[in-house]
């Protein structure tokens, strides 16, 4: 009931209103009515609209009051920076004559060296403050007058200095004291001009403070044309906003008086479109495509990078097979059946595990058993200086691992450190769990090691993030690194330890996981693979 007794009224007031504004007279309500009509008419949403007029009446209102204060703040500031500038110059004048006058009579007396005096400290310290002030003051005049006192400073230093130069050439008691006279002199002046300055300042704090008020006055006149402009504005505001209020809500009960609820689609029209909502939409699809897009092109990136390792592994095994078969033609010439034999097994075998059907994930078990095969091979051609041993935790055979992660490491440990060395060395592979969810592996020689640039340079490459893979450089410890990021994430990686003629140690943490992988084709791999332990020696 109180809301049908309500809007008549309101309603007779605007169509009265409106009468008003529209007739012919000269009254204020016409202008207030056609600047209402036209703010009514722009086209604008009802809330655009009311937060429009509510931050026009707040600028007006708070712009008297953020100009007033600011204008305060700058004057403030001015005042202070005078006033610091007063103190500061008054501290120079009281000080620099008595101070420099007595350093310099001790030092002509005899009292004092002239290289221990505080003549310099005192002139350095003055300096000092004079250029703060002229950096703290922003008038072109008060920058003059401190110029001055800096050049009259210069003038005393340079009879200090004279009379250094004199005293070092020995000069005679007659010939200090003059100098002296000159020193007492300039500090006389530079008192004088240092007195001048604060006089300045002084009356510029009269003109100062007559211009705050003058200011003031001008600010406060301001400050009522701003107020009553704001009051005008909120009254045609608030005119506006009514009529554009009452007009959508009167069409609006119309029409629900009228509709169903199946029909509230129609109520979809242009007129009702949020464009800000359509905008968002239109930015989120836009979004989503690029996120597609960007998606599609990382993982284009990981495939090629995918790709550039496959042709590292393809450029790795002819090499190494070549290297092989001479040394199996060898063997052959030299009628060494059994060794031929033993490498031709451990080479099949080396490239069945390295093929594993195409898939880039292999068992621990197959991977250890990959570098066994490896190192037997490489044994048997460097036997008198190669020894090696395998030590595998029994519970980490299952866990998957990338395929050629630790024959690249070995084949380092074999090339950079053991024939560096000259003389026999031992490659040790290790792997073993590291808590429940890690397994930790190890490969580890007593070769010639890294030096401590080296080991630097090393360091760096595998805390390269650029993800770049290097294919002149062949299969080194830095791509490695890289692959092993590629597939298992930043957060994983090589780390090295080193010592110069000790030997080095690489180490690889991996997530234990246990996932589908390539069976073994024979017994003796299967009977390999539950090994915890085991030490090969051949020689000969």
């Amino acid at each position: 009931m109180t809301q049908k007794t309500i809007l008549p009224g309101f309603r007779q007031f605007l169509l009265r209103i409106s009468a008003e504004a529209g007739s012919g007279s000269k009254s204020p309500l016409r202008f207030f009515g056609r600047l209402a009509d036209i703010i009514a008419g722009v086209n604008l949403s009802i809330r655009t609209k009311i937060l429009v007029s509510l931050c026009v009446v707040i600028l007006l209102m708070g712009a008297t009051n953020v100009v007033s204060m600011l204008q305060v703040l700058n004057y403030s500031r001015q005042y202070d920076a005078i006033i610091t500038n007063i103190t500061t110059a008054n501290s120079i004048s009281g000080s620099i004559k008595p101070d420099i006058d007595n350093e310099m009579w001790k030092i002509v007396a005899g009292k004092e060296k002239f290289s221990e005096g505080k003549q310099y400290q005192i002139i350095d310290n003055v300096n000092t403050k004079v250029r703060w002030m002229m950096e703290n003051t922003d008038s072109k005049r008060a920058k003059v007058k401190l110029d001055l006192i800096l050049r009259t400073l210069q003038s005393l230093e340079g009879y200090v200095d004279q009379m250094g130069d004199k005293i070092a050439q020995n000069s005679t008691a007659a010939e200090n004291e003059a100098i002296l006279e000159n020193i007492r002199f300039a500090t006389s002046v530079m008192e004088e001009v240092v007195q001048n300055y604060v006089l300045y300042e002084v009356h510029r704090t009269e003109d100062q403070y007559q211009l705050m008020r003058e200011s003031f006055v001008r600010w406060q006149i301001l400050s009522l044309i701003l107020i009553f402009s704001a009051v005008g504005f909120s009254v045609v505001a608030a005119w506006s906003l009514s009529k554009s209020i009452y007009t959508p809500i009167k069409k609006l009960h119309d029409v629900t008086t009228t509709i169903t609820k199946n029909d509230l689609q129609a109520l979809m029209t242009s007129d009702n479109v949020d464009e800000i909502t359509e905008l968002g939409m239109s930015f989120n699809i836009m979004i989503g495509k690029i996120k597609e897009l960007l998606d599609s092109k990382i993982k284009e990136q990981e495939e090629l990078k995918k790709a550039e390792l496959r042709a590292l592994q393809a450029q790795i095994n002819p090499h190494f097979l070549y290297n092989t078969l001479d040394t199996i033609i060898w063997m052959a010439e030299s009628k060494k059946t059994d060794q031929v034999i033993r490498i031709v097994s451990a080479l099949s075998n080396f490239f069945r595990i390295s093929l594993s059907k195409g898939m880039d994930w292999i068992t621990i078990g197959e991977e250890v058993e990959r570098v066994r095969n490896y190192l037997t091979i490489q044994k048997m051609r460097y036997q008198d200086i190669l020894d090696f041993k395998i030590e595998v935790d029994e519970n980490v055979f299952e866990n998957t691992i990338l395929k050629l992660i630790l024959q690249p490491l070995v084949e380092n440990a074999l090339y950079h450190g053991i024939k560096n060395k000259r003389q026999r060395g031992t490659i040790s592979v290790r792997a073993r769990q590291k808590g429940e969810d890690e397994v930790l592996l190890e490969v580890e020689d007593d070769g010639i090691g890294f030096t401590t640039e080296k080991l630097a340079q090393l360091r760096a490459e595998l805390e390269d993030d650029s993800g770049d893979i290097k294919l002149e450089s062949g299969f080194g410890i830095g791509n490695v690194n890289k692959r092993i990021r590629l597939y298992y994430g930043k957060p994983y990686g090589l780390s090295i330890r080193s010592e110069y003629a000790t030997g080095t140690c690489v180490t690889l943490v991996i997530p234990a996981k246990v996932e589908m992988a390539p069976q073994k084709n024979n017994s003796a791999n299967a009977q390999d693979s539950t090994m915890a332990v085991e030490k090969q020696e051949e020689r000969g």
